[in-house]
């Protein structure tokens, strides 16, 4: 055992002294923190025992927070998956609901498993909270983590004394949003996967194989029909020029790309996304839904109108929602509803402005948008099986038709050496 002297704070700020006989510096950490203390300072191992080091030798809380961690973390770009946020989230709100402390709290988050979100996220939030700040504003130091939808819900829940809702309507947020992703990727799979696993074969057989099996028509004096000559020479051009194929397919990806990166690109994109047969009604009824779902989550826990407006322009990735949010938002400032500004965009469907009408009506816009959440969800996951119904025959088709041509191509070639050779 060693002996360790600290100092600490409590809730309501005044600063105390204190000793204990503790195995080690971390030991001493969390007896403070079960005193409801936030520890300053550990100044231990004086005696010369098992937990401690140097006689006289002070290191601050923060010492134990491996900062070089803390620093590699920070410089990480990639974002949590929504799946890995909900499960954050909802261990955050179990550990609070059982009664511990906040700081106790994240410092067991530290020993959870977190899939990609790395312990030193719940580290730092702890060490920034012992310090006196906020959960909130401690999250708002990593935004590469905590989206500003998730700072201002944890705010609100804060200001509100009912954090532990508003970190499991967060965690019920992000399942539904992940959910969704997770049936239209599910959706995108088979059809992918059979178009290019039949564009890889077709390319192989044209540049690899069918060259080898024209070479026995070269010797004979057999006059091929069009389709086959036609074939043979696309055969050939391929083998000989696949380079050219493969530059022109980098030059239009570059070119999409930067495209892509214009505000007119975008814009565009957006709006034959939107408008696509089939998969434009799959695109708005997710984009509708998001929308739906973000600002009803941002008004039931309380963050301001014109607040939840702005976050959810930030959060839709479509720029043609985004223009419409940002111009209800402005015509909101000057004292009009949500559903006229919605409307005279003429954008969004006359289902939710009515709703949300009704809503207003009422004094429950979010009880309204999260039935409107609700029905687009549904719609969405309708149309999704629609679309995946639609696609796989129409691939099944084209393929098909390409094997066919190749196919009639090389049997009408030997029909017609068979019957040069009968004669």
């Amino acid at each position: 055992m060693a002996q360790f002297t600290y100092k600490a704070r409590k809730r309501s700020g005044e600063l105390i002294q204190g000793v204990l006989d503790v195995a080690d510096r971390s030991t001493a950490l969390m007896q403070i923190e079960r005193m409801g203390l936030f520890p300053i300072m550990v100044d231990g191992g004086r005696s010369g025992a098992a937990g401690g080091g140097k006689a006289g030798s002070s290191a601050p809380a923060s010492s134990n927070l491996m900062p070089a961690a803390v620093r590699n973390f920070f410089n990480r770009k990639k974002k949590p998956k929504l799946g890995e946020l909900a499960t954050f989230t909802q261990q955050l709100a179990n550990l609070l609901t059982s009664g511990m402390p906040l700081t106790v709290a994240l410092n067991s988050m530290t020993h959870l498993e977190s899939r990609g979100i790395p312990r030193e996220v719940s580290k730092q939030l702890k060490q920034e909270v012992m310090e006196g700040k906020s959960l909130s504003d401690a999250m708002s130091r990593q935004s590469d983590v905590f989206s500003d939808m998730y700072i201002n819900m944890v705010r609100a829940g804060e200001q509100s004394g009912a954090l532990v809702d508003c970190l499991r309507r967060l965690a019920d947020h992000f399942e539904r949003f992940a959910e969704v992703q997770s049936k239209f990727k599910s959706a995108m799979v088979y059809p992918a996967f059979v178009a290019t696993v039949g564009i890889a074969i077709i390319f192989f057989f044209m540049t690899y194989m069918l060259p080898k099996f024209m070479s026995i028509f070269d010797g004979m004096n057999v006059a091929l029909p069009m389709s086959t000559l036609m074939l043979k020479a696309m055969s050939e051009g391929m083998a000989k020029y696949w380079w050219v194929f493969v530059l022109i397919f980098i030059a239009i990806g570059v070119i999409f790309a930067r495209f892509k990166t214009t505000a007119a690109g975008r814009r565009k994109i957006d709006q034959w996304k939107m408008s696509a047969p089939v998969f434009g009604k799959v695109v708005k009824l997710n984009l509708f839904g998001q929308f739906a779902r973000t600002l009803s989550t941002l008004l039931k826990n309380g963050v301001p109108v014109l607040s939840a407006l702005k976050i959810t322009e930030e959060i839709v990735p479509n720029i043609i929602i985004k223009e419409a949010i940002a111009k209800t938002r402005e015509e909101v400032t000057d004292g009009k509803t949500i559903a006229q500004p919605l409307a005279k965009s003429k954008i969004f469907p006359q289902l939710m402005i009515d709703l949300l009408t009704i809503g207003e009506d009422t004094g429950d816009v979010p009880g309204a948008l999260s039935n409107l959440a609700d029905t687009y969800e549904n719609e969405l996951a309708l149309a999704l099986r629609v679309m995946t119904n639609l696609i796989e025959p129409v691939l099944i088709i084209v393929l098909a038709v390409g094997v066919g041509f190749l196919l009639f191509s090389v049997l009408s070639a030997m029909f017609a050496i068979t019957s040069t050779i009968g004669n």
